[in-house]
C-alpha cells in the first residue's frame, strides 16, 4: 500500500495542495491582514525558502517514482527544475524591478508586471503538470 510509487503520488498530491494553499489563500491573506508593503517585504523573504522546499519535495517524488514510471519522474524532475531557476533566475528580477516600481520608476513597474505575470505563468503550468502526475 505505501510503496515508493503511492508516497510519489502522495507527495505530488500534497505539493500540489500547499501550491494551491500558498497561491490562493496564504498570499491573499497575507495581503488582507499584513498591508501591501508589510505583506511584500514577509513574502520576499518567504519565497527563497518556499521555492527551495516545493523542490525538495517535488525531486523526492521524482526519485520514489522513476524505477516504474519515468515518464511522470522526469515531469516531477521538470517542475522541481522549474522552481529552482525561478527561484535564482525571476525572483531577484522581480524583486529588482519591485523595487524600482516602489522608487516610481514606470519602466521597473512594467517589468514587474511582466516578469511577475509570467512567474505566475510559470506557476500555474507547474500545477498543471502535477495534476497530469496525478491521473495518469
Amino acid at each position: 500500500m505505501f510503496d515508493e510509487p503511492n508516497i510519489a503520488l502522495i507527495l505530488t498530491a500534497f505539493l500540489l495542495a500547499g501550491m494551491f494553499f500558498f497561491a490562493a489563500i496564504f498570499t491573499t491573506t497575507v495581503f488582507k491582514f499584513l498591508g501591501r508593503a508589510n505583506a511584500a517585504a514577509d513574502l520576499r523573504g518567504l519565497f527563497p525558502r518556499y521555492y527551495i522546499w516545493v523542490a525538495i519535495v517535488g525531486l523526492l517524488a521524482a526519485v520514489l517514482i522513476w524505477p516504474s514510471d519515468q515518464v511522470n519522474g522526469i515531469i516531477l524532475v521538470v517542475v522541481a527544475i522549474a522552481f529552482i531557476a525561478v527561484r535564482k533566475l525571476l525572483l531577484p528580477q522581480i524583486n529588482i524591478a519591485r523595487e524600482g516600481r516602489a522608487a516610481g520608476n514606470e519602466a521597473a513597474s512594467q517589468r514587474f508586471s511582466l516578469l511577475h505575470r509570467l512567474s505566475v505563468i510559470i506557476y500555474l503550468t507547474q500545477m498543471i503538470a502535477l495534476v497530469a502526475v496525478l491521473v495518469c
